[in-house]
């Protein structure tokens, strides 16, 4: 029934990804219209931006991620010894490859896992994390992690994280659209005589620039909700102690929230980092139906 589950939600993550791409042409068609007047150059400019930042992201994802949240590598197990064995055990559990660690410098405890395949991962953890968690509760969030791992989860997230910060890149530039471009739109509408179809298009446009990021940013929360539901039966699965995930969870939802972490990176740890300063899309289910769905196990 787990298999079946991730298989499914795999195929739907597909979908949304792909709904992911088409809003990045739309917002490039409205910042073409806007700032060139031409739909069709916005788009091309917008898949080329798209494409280039997720190769960028895909290709050297652990290193940015890490960089954005401030991560520092940890080379052996000399420096933090209780992770570095946890992570390693999980990481077999799992038949995996060790992926690098990382520790974060930060009191609320949290933790991510991120890159582009199971032979190109990371695990990042905070100090937090490792100051209130036992070893039972410390093998669930890795194992947790670990299940993001396997089950490519990283490599998905990693292209949603580009792909959001294509569509803030665009709509940033198409925001100055009346410095830029409304003078050569407005006499290119002049010699065409206006008309309802120019209008459409600019309310289009410029409702694509407020919108758009609030619908990358839905289009995250549907990716990133369901796949933590999976991680977590992965845990328990890897584990055979859905307890010791239970029981960390429970500490997670009464966590404050970290004090400097990159917005763009939340849906990646296991816990939303932010807490209550974004609620509007919160990329996590409620701490308390992952617990309920755990018990049930």
């Amino acid at each position: 029934m787990l298999y079946q589950q991730i298989q499914s939600n795999k195929r739907r993550t597909i979908v949304l990804l792909c709904v992911f791409f088409i809003l990045v042409a739309l917002v490039g068609a409205a910042v073409g219209y806007l700032l060139l007047n031409s739909l069709e150059t916005g788009v091309v400019a917008a898949i080329v931006i798209g494409a280039i930042y997720t190769i960028i992201m895909v290709s050297n994802s652990t290193n940015v991620v890490m960089a954005m949240n401030h991560g520092h590598e940890i080379k052996n197990a000399d420096q933090y010894p209780e992770l570095w064995h946890t992570v390693e055990d999980m990481a077999m559990v799992a038949q995996v490859p060790m992926p690098r660690v990382f520790i974060i410098d930060d009191d609320s405890p949290n933790a991510f896992a991120t890159g582009n395949n199971p032979e190109h991962s990371a695990v990042a953890a905070t100090t937090g994390l490792l100051r209130i968690m036992n070893r039972s509760e410390l093998e669930g969030v890795i194992a947790h992690e670990m299940s993001h791992v396997r089950n490519y989860d990283i490599r998905i997230s990693t292209i949603a994280l580009a792909l959001a910060a294509a569509i803030t890149l665009l709509t940033n530039i198409g925001g100055n659209w009346w410095l830029w471009g409304s003078g050569d739109r407005r006499r290119n509408d002049d010699r065409n005589g206006g008309g309802g179809l120019q209008i459409l298009l600019l309310v289009f446009s410029i409702l694509m620039m407020v919108l758009a990021p609030l619908a990358a940013a839905a289009i995250q929360m549907a990716i990133s909700r369901n796949r933590e539901y999976l991680a977590d039966a992965g845990s328990a699965e890897l584990t055979r102690n859905p307890q010791g995930l239970i029981s960390a969870l429970r500490k997670l939802g009464n966590a404050q929230p970290m004090k400097d972490v990159d917005s763009s990176s939340a849906a990646l740890y296991i816990s939303n980092p932010l807490k209550n300063k974004e609620r509007l899309f919160d990329t996590h289910p409620p701490i308390e139906e992952r617990i309920d769905r755990l018990e049930k196990m």
